[in-house]
């Protein structure tokens, strides 16, 4: 390798690779992430520019190409490569770049690649070595591959619309103005590329193809509800800042006396401490009296299920939270989270997480200078690294590209280099391609402390693809996944939570008491075995055990060690603890989702939970492929809160760029009208039962273009509105929502969204975990499958949410039961006798 590419690798660990992004808005993240990492990603946009380009907000509300604030949110350190792919010159030119290149990404849609002779067989032919990804709405195969989409109707499929929004009113997109189907899709992508590459260094030499579904993705942020079905549980239904489950209206977020918080007000072994700190909090103030304070919160939700605790009593205690916080400020809230460790966080603004004392005192701001040397440069503040690397820190990155900006020289370089794989596309230990199926990261091995959902669910994707994985955990302090809905057949046993077993499918688990020492010797020989260490307790927990970044590289500097929490390992909230939730409305994800007329609703349940393991898995490959580059391991710290905002990060563009801070709108859209969630007739699963009326039955329509628009009112029998312009429509949006909410009640949901599809129309019926189960696009794609459980037989977990075309993921048995692998694991991984086995039982340390 060259001297340079050796310096680069000391800071980078993307440095040797080249990705060719041909996407658009609905893919540029992924570019963003690997651009991040160090990879050299020249964009290659068609010759009136990348569609993102010419979507608002603009810098100062002036239209232009140049200064539209999402392309410059996901475009910065790219080079832009101006290809006409619809001429024989442009597409030559491509399969030219794709011959010296490692990644491709596209998001054209199911098909057009292969229409245009660019699809993954043909660029395979012509470079082995090529990682293909292909981001698409549904997937690249099956009934709807096809389909018209929006982020709209994206989300109205993947579940979590059905959850989130007010009971009486439409369900609503997450995100507000700020799309998200496609975000999740990118960032899962960017994690199932380096896998991909991963296995190609490592083991066959040779590349595949990476189909991933915007809609499978968008799923994971309905917390595995979706399998409520399956597994004989309740559907939830939504109810504004929490859900209603089993009939009980869980309520997430509260008024306080300037604004909104989150509140984790739950009850089990996982949140009985914090919430018994909020009630000794509110017993305090004179809120409440000791009968109150002192319930049984460990309890408390199963006697609520189970009748023992009156309903009206747990409404009750909700009143007196009420009447408590709004005697408090945002301001005094936070505090209290800190001081008095509850689940507390306030609901920000854009304005407010600019201002975050916590990110300025993480250096997170990325400061861009527009147009260097210009008279009217232009300063902006961006969001900034991902994550905290050790070894290989994220270096800034310059402003986004001007377009075609390095037509010239990215073709006149690729004309002077071999049109064949280069030296450091292949492994040094492959000496020849080897078509490989065995999961790409066989024999990477995994030492697993998370807990809940975020730390879990990243590991999860990791064991799908082959990791082995040992899940530590202790029956003295319960796994909080655990304790959460849905269970199976709606029965509270620890070992039949959906969550759990989905989030830990694949993984070996071992009981460990950690609050005695003699258990940490077990650990630290745990720590010998292990490649990789992922935990997310809170900061300075492993540490205090003695098995902190700096002791444990002491002892293995070639482990790779990622700690993952809400905000990071240091700063002023650093200690802040909790949940999704608290992470999402710190990060001004809460504030624009909801109506004009009411309070926030925020995105249903914990957001950051089921968004941030994307970038965790992307952030342990790329550590991954720097140790087998240079044998050098590193510590990652991930703050869920830093990586999410980069999903709104237009929105923080347009408030430090224009001062502008994004505010409800429902399901309206900038570039889209009319754009909405109508509700229809009883139809589809949920409809089966004549006897019973379904009167929580949605279909989201988007009119994406005018061709769309008169494809609609030509099916409504509407033909004197079909001229409308999009201005008009933007105009006159509520007389057309009453219009087609008119035409839609009557009629069968299903029925419907498919005839609108047959004439091009952007639509899905809003689904929740019973059309979700019988979607035949979910059935095709195998998203919900059966495995093996300890304890029940067997159980439904979710397939992987992106498909690799030699080497898929495999899903064999769902999560471990308490202790299952204890006995093994000692015996077989550590290499205990029966002696030293028995000691540890006889001390209980195998709790």
């Amino acid at each position: 390798m060259p001297d340079a590419a050796a310096d680069a690798d000391a800071v980078s660990m993307l440095s040797p690779y080249r990705v060719l992004d041909l996407t658009d808005e609905r893919g540029h993240l992924t570019g963003a992430i690997l651009a991040q990492m160090g990879a050299d990603v020249i964009a290659i946009e068609p010759p009136e520019g990348s569609n993102a380009r010419r979507l608002a907000p603009f810098a100062g509300d002036v239209p232009d190409p140049e200064r539209s604030l999402h392309h410059w949110a996901y475009n910065r350190g790219k080079r832009s490569v101006v290809l006409d792919l619809h001429t024989d010159e442009g597409a030559d030119r491509l399969r030219a770049l794709a011959a010296a290149a490692d990644i491709l990404i596209e998001s054209a849609g199911a098909g057009v690649m292969e229409g245009l002779g660019l699809g993954y067989e043909t660029m395979a032919e012509i470079n082995p070595a090529l990682v293909y990804v292909s981001i698409t709405p549904f997937g690249g195969d099956g009934p709807k591959a096809g389909w018209e989409a929006s982020d709209l109707t994206l989300q109205a499929a993947a579940v979590n619309m059905a959850m989130t929004g007010d009971v009486d009113r439409p369900p609503l997109r997450t995100g507000g103005l700020y799309p998200q189907a496609f975000h999740n899709a990118a960032s899962e992508a960017a994690g199932a590329a380096l896998i991909a590459l991963w296995e190609r260094q490592t083991r066959s030499g040779l590349g595949q193809h990476v189909d991933m579904s915007a809609v499978q993705s968008m799923n994971q942020a309905c917390q595995s509800y979706a399998l409520s079905t399956p597994i004989g549980a309740t559907p939830p239904v939504r109810s504004a800042g929490g859900v209603i489950v089993e009939g009980l209206h869980i309520q997430l977020m509260w008024p306080c006396a300037d604004g909104h918080a989150s509140v984790t007000f739950l009850f089990g072994p996982g949140f009985r401490a914090f919430t018994q700190s909020l009630m000794d909090w509110v017993h305090s103030e004179g809120f409440c009296d000791e009968a109150t304070r002192d319930k049984n919160w460990t309890e408390y939700a199963m006697m609520l299920l189970d009748g023992r605790e009156p309903v009206s009593e747990y409404e009750r205690l909700k009143g007196i939270l009420g009447e408590f916080f709004a005697t408090k400020t945002k301001a005094e809230l936070l505090d209290a989270a800190m001081t008095r460790r509850v689940l507390i966080t306030p609901v920000w603004t854009a304005d407010e997480v600019v201002d975050s004392h916590q990110l300025a005192a993480r250096d997170y701001w990325e400061t861009v200078t527009h147009g260097q040397g210009d008279p009217d440069a232009l300063e902006v503040t961006y969001p900034g690294q991902y994550a905290k690397f050790s070894a290989t820190p994220m270096q800034p990155l310059g402003p986004p590209p001007r377009l075609g900006a390095h037509t010239d020289e990215v073709i006149a370089a690729v004309a002077s280099e071999p049109t064949v794989t280069r030296t450091e596309v292949t492994a040094a230990d492959v000496t020849r391609p080897v078509p490989s199926t065995a999961r790409p990261l066989t024999n990477v091995k995994v030492l697993d402390f998370m807990w809940a959902m975020a730390g879990p669910a990243a590991a999860r994707v990791l064991a799908d693809y082959g990791a082995d994985i040992i899940r530590v955990e202790s029956e003295t302090r319960l796994e909080v996944a655990r304790s959460l809905q849905p269970f199976r057949d709606d029965v509270g046993d620890p070992e039949y939570s959906a969550l759990y077993n989905n989030m830990n499918a694949g993984k070996r688990g071992i009981c460990l008491d950690m609050s005695q020492p003699a258990a940490l010797d077990v650990i630290w020989d745990l720590i010998d075995w292990a490649d990789v260490i992922v935990e997310s307790f809170s900061p300075k927990a492993m540490a205090g055990w003695g098995m902190g970044w700096e002791q444990v590289r002491q002892r293995r500097p070639d482990v790779i060690m990622a700690s993952s929490c809400l905000m990071g390992q240091t700063g002023p909230l650093a200690m802040l603890a909790g949940f999704g939730t608290m992470a999402a409305s710190i990060s001004g994800f809460f504030y624009p989702v909801g109506w004009p007329d009411r309070a926030p609703c925020g995105p249903f349940g914990a957001y950051t939970d089921y968004t941030s393991p994307r970038w965790l898995v992307a952030a342990v490959m790329g550590a991954l492929e720097h140790r087998r580059r240079t044998g050098e391991g590193q510590y990652i710290d991930f703050s869920q809160a830093e990586s999410a905002l980069h999903l709104m990060a237009p929105a923080v563009l347009d408030r430090t760029v224009n001062g502008r801070v994004a505010e409800r709108v429902g399901n309206r859209d900038r570039h889209i009208a009319p754009q909405g969630v109508y509700q229809t007739a009883a139809g589809g699963p949920a409809g089966d039962d004549d006897d019973k009326i379904w009167d929580d039955n949605w279909i989201a329509i988007s009119c994406v273009d005018d061709t769309q628009w008169r494809s609609l009112v030509a099916q409504m029998g509407r033909g004197d509105l079909a001229e409308l312009t999009l201005a008009q429509r933007h105009q006159r949006h509520d007389e057309l929502d009453a219009v087609i909410s008119a035409w839609t009640r009557p009629q069968d949901g299903m029925a419907l969204m498919y005839r609108l599809q047959d004439v091009g129309v952007a639509s899905h019926i809003v689904q929740n975990s019973p059309e979700y189960t019988a979607d035949p696009q979910v059935i095709h794609r195998g998203q919900q499958i059966e495995v093996l459980h300890a304890k029940q037989g067997t159980t439904i977990v979710d397939g992987s949410r992106f498909v690799l075309s030699r080497t898929p993921a495999q899903v064999t048995y769902g999560g471990p039961t308490l202790g299952e692998h204890t006995f093994d694991i000692l015996t077989e991984v550590l290499g205990y006798d029966s002696d030293r086995i028995a000691d540890l039982a006889v001390a209980e340390l195998l709790a």
